[in-house]
């Protein structure tokens, strides 16, 4: 930090293991992504290239290559993985990855349906090799899982070898753990909390107010994501209480 400031929450350093910012780069140029880092890069810890753009991205690797110097970890989004594997050829899928040396992988069922304990075997079995994500949640707004549900398969999705189970969102914050004007389902979330550690579940939280909730439910190390570029340095300032949402939240009473 560029001064001494009292009172103000631990973040830990990198790498993190909690309080994780993951980024949504859903499609920046190469020059943007070197400004962008120039001034975020302390503050995120993983990047993902959204959706199916890394199949679009001219000069991917060079892009790859910007990243990986600020030694930050980066995957291809979900839905990239459903493509590949709704077409038959998930091992072209994890040649693309070796490939693009891509080490960690999304495993998600939010556009296609997959039988879940088949899920969970690809979870497993990537898991052998890379560092797995794994997604809860449909991209469909009209398919409500139940609370219980989203339980028992985060639960089976971290014991078949997910480091982090992701909570859906989508890019908009507006399906999954959100209603569709983006208000945070509040009893879900806290029923999915008896269950799993907040430490192990990435929400996807693009909005201000969503992310603001995490942060005052869970602290200043809540892990968030589908983060824009553009609000990373924000979101560290609001994190410690550096922004007028969370001006007086970790201040002593």
């Amino acid at each position: 930090m560029n001064f001494k400031l009292s009172q103000i929450p631990d973040r830990g350093k990198k790498p993190r293991e909690s309080g994780l910012t993951m980024v949504m780069d859903k499609g920046i140029s190469v020059n943007e992504a070197i400004n962008f880092l120039s001034v975020a890069h302390p503050h995120v810890d993983i990047i993902k290239l959204g959706f199916g753009t890394s199949f679009v991205t001219p000069i991917l690797k060079e892009k790859l290559e910007i990243y990986r110097s600020y030694d930050i970890p980066i995957y291809f989004g979900g839905t990239l993985f459903e493509a590949f594997l709704i077409r038959n050829q998930f091992d072209d899928y994890v040649s693309v990855c070796k490939e693009f040396g891509i080490s960690y992988l999304e495993v998600s069922d939010g556009s296609i349906e997959i039988p879940h304990a088949e899920k969970c075997g690809y979870i497993e079995k990537l898991a052998k090799e890379f560092t797995v994500l794994s997604e809860v949640g449909s991209k469909d707004a009209a398919h409500i899982i139940p609370p219980y549900k989203w339980i028992e398969q985060m639960r089976a999705e971290l014991e078949a070898g997910s480091t982090y189970v992701i909570a859906e969102a989508r890019e908009a914050g507006n399906v999954g753990i959100y209603r569709g004007s983006g208000e945070v389902r509040e009893g879900l979330v806290q029923e999915i909390l008896t269950q799993i550690a907040s430490e192990k579940i990435i929400w996807e939280a693009p909005q201000k107010e969503q992310q603001l909730y995490f942060i005052e439910l869970l602290g200043c190390n809540a892990n968030l994501g589908n983060i824009a570029p553009s609000e990373v340095i924000p979101l560290e300032a609001m994190r410690i209480g550096l922004r007028g949402d969370t001006f007086n939240l970790f201040l002593d009473k």
